[in-house]
């Protein structure tokens, strides 16, 4: 039996869940998801008058093929849903966002392109890209969902503001498999996606 030491949970923690201090924006980014908790959040930011604008964005996961349904919340929200984004719009007016304040973005089927056609979508609609975002996304999706959003909005500055899920925290990741499974599975996808990548980055 091997130990991972505290020095090696600690760099893993602290490279998957980001976090910022909160500051007024222009929008808040939703990247696309079948479940309501990050969504439910930056309606609660609305709210609160942290931003004006909200952008739900998603198609479904490529993977997929289809938009496989509501995994969380169907009894409260429904099921009848073409699209993540369709779904994560009714997570926002049941919690109190105006339909004047949700900008769908319907297309995406993956985190670099929710980053992609926001951006397309916000030069389309508003003719300019926002000073400031905040990037409500799941916690253990952070680091993942911000290395995108920044790499496609270089000129926006970027606040993550993640939302745990089934427990997978930055305290307990590490005690069950489904957050060992979660978090280590986001550190692998990082470098493969990076690579893949390659040659439209640039690293200097």
């Amino acid at each position: 039996m091997y130990q991972m030491d505290k020095r090696q949970l600690d760099d893993i923690t602290e490279y998957i869940f980001l976090r910022d201090a909160l500051r007024p924006a222009d929008v808040i980014f939703i990247p696309g998801c079948n479940r309501p908790e990050h969504t439910e959040e930056a309606a609660r930011l609305y709210r609160e008058g942290y931003a004006p604008l909200l952008i739900p964005s998603g198609r479904f996961a490529k993977a997929a093929g289809h938009f496989q349904g509501v995994a969380e919340g169907a009894e409260r929200y429904g099921t009848d849903f073409a699209c993540e984004a369709d779904f994560l719009a009714e997570v926002l007016r049941q919690n109190g966002v105006s339909e004047e304040a949700i900008l769908r973005e319907r297309e995406a089927t993956y985190t670099l392109e929710n980053a992609e056609k926001t951006r397309e979508l916000l030069l389309k609609k508003q003719g300019r890209l926002p000073g400031r975002a905040i990037l409500c996304c799941k916690a253990h999706h952070a680091r993942r969902a911000y290395f995108y959003y920044s790499l496609v909005l270089p000129e926006v500055e970027i606040l993550v503001h993640p939302t745990p899920i089934d427990g997978i925290t930055r305290e307990d990741w590490r005690r069950t498999p489904e957050g060992r499974q979660a978090v280590l599975g986001e550190l692998s996808r990082m470098g493969q996606q990076i690579l893949m990548m390659d040659g439209r980055i640039a690293y200097e």
